[in-house]
């Protein structure tokens, strides 16, 4: 922290500093076991009636009374990735959407509007990647608009903790009401090195999800336009390890190649199964053929609470690149359509 010549510690940043990257020590909550003073860093996203508001790397929201305060300054950006390949947060969100395409989109100025009569959040959420040409408060009243014609919720996409990510409008969000309901990350990785991983022996790859890789899909009764959405991408692979007569698949995967980059997801094992390196025979075998189509990097995304997919990805190489959400429109918004 910022500390005088007279060895005191100062607060120099100010509501000007709003949109900075800024460290601040505050004191702890009256009775609250521990240390004295809490630390805090991320993007002062707003300074108001005497409450900061810090979003940190992870997407958490910090409220902070400026009369605790004890110290603070602007800090530098957080230094970029030094494992795996470079990547703007921009080129992976728009990746991400090829990988994952809605049956339908329109643009509002630079937000995508995507849905897919509600099959996941992604397929069926904003994904703002510029100024959306309207005033914020207006461009969310379109936006509602929009879903509710749809008879569907309002969802807005952001992602925080890399460069050009969307601290910002996060902080706008929670300010009007809107609920962050999910959040994962996006982790990047060499390809080849997954490549490398197993030999893949009896992995099975096709273009279409069959009756028996859906089987072992973990959203059952899948309709006609969530087979859209998991068939939609530049090239899109699927992966079998085939299970007993009768019985679901021991392992499934997709992988879509786009250029550069090879996605994983969908990655799923039989429960009894676990344990025998299927998951990463599936990878595997998918990475081999991104490779043939010309692919060097890879990126997934995972829950922070699967801990035994982030045990594997980071086995294999991967790092966390920036966390993403979806925030839903607040309860009363209906009246706003």
């Amino acid at each position: 922290m910022e500390i005088s010549a007279a060895g005191r510690l100062e607060v120099r940043i100010t509501a000007a500093d709003v949109g900075k990257r800024v460290s601040v020590r505050r004191l702890s909550e009256a009775g609250a076991p521990g240390e004295k003073f809490t630390d805090t860093v991320g993007v002062l996203t707003s300074w108001d009636k005497g409450v900061l508001l810090i979003t940190r790397k992870s997407g958490e929201s910090v409220r902070v009374d400026e009369s605790a305060l004890v110290a603070g300054k602007v800090v530098p950006p957080a230094p970029a990735r030094r494992r795996g390949p470079a990547a703007t947060y921009e080129e992976l969100a728009r990746a991400a959407s090829r990988a994952w395409l809605p049956v339908e989109s329109e643009w509002l100025g630079g937000w995508e509007l995507r849905a897919a009569a509600g099959f996941t959040r992604r397929a069926n959420s904003v994904l703002p990647l510029g100024d959306p040409g309207l005033p914020l408060d207006e461009a969310l009243t379109a936006v509602r608009r929009w879903y509710g014609e749809r008879g569907l919720p309002a969802y807005v996409q952001t992602a925080t903790g890399a460069e050009g990510t969307q601290e910002m409008l996060c902080g706008e969000l929670e300010r009007r009401d809107w609920v962050r309901e999910v959040t994962a990350e996006v982790w990047t990785g060499a390809l080849a090195p997954v490549a490398d991983r197993a030999e893949g022996t009896g992995v099975v790859l096709a273009r279409e999800a069959d009756e028996a890789w859906l089987a072992r899909y973990q959203r059952k009764g899948v309709s006609e336009v969530a087979l859209r959405v998991l068939g939609g991408g530049p090239s899109v692979w699927f992966a079998t390890v085939p299970g007993a007569a009768g019985e679901a698949p021991a392992a499934i995967g997709r992988c879509v190649v786009d250029g550069r980059w090879a996605s994983f997801a969908a990655v799923e094992v039989d429960p009894a199964q676990r344990r025998r390196g299927l998951a990463t025979a599936v990878m595997a075998a998918l990475a081999r053929r991104a490779l043939d189509e010309g692919a060097s990097a890879a990126w997934l995304q995972v829950e922070t609470d699967n801990a035994r997919a982030r045990a594997l990805y980071t086995g294999m190489g991967f790092a966390a690149h920036h966390a993403y959400h979806h925030y839903r429109e607040p309860a009363d918004a209906g009246t706003d359509r």
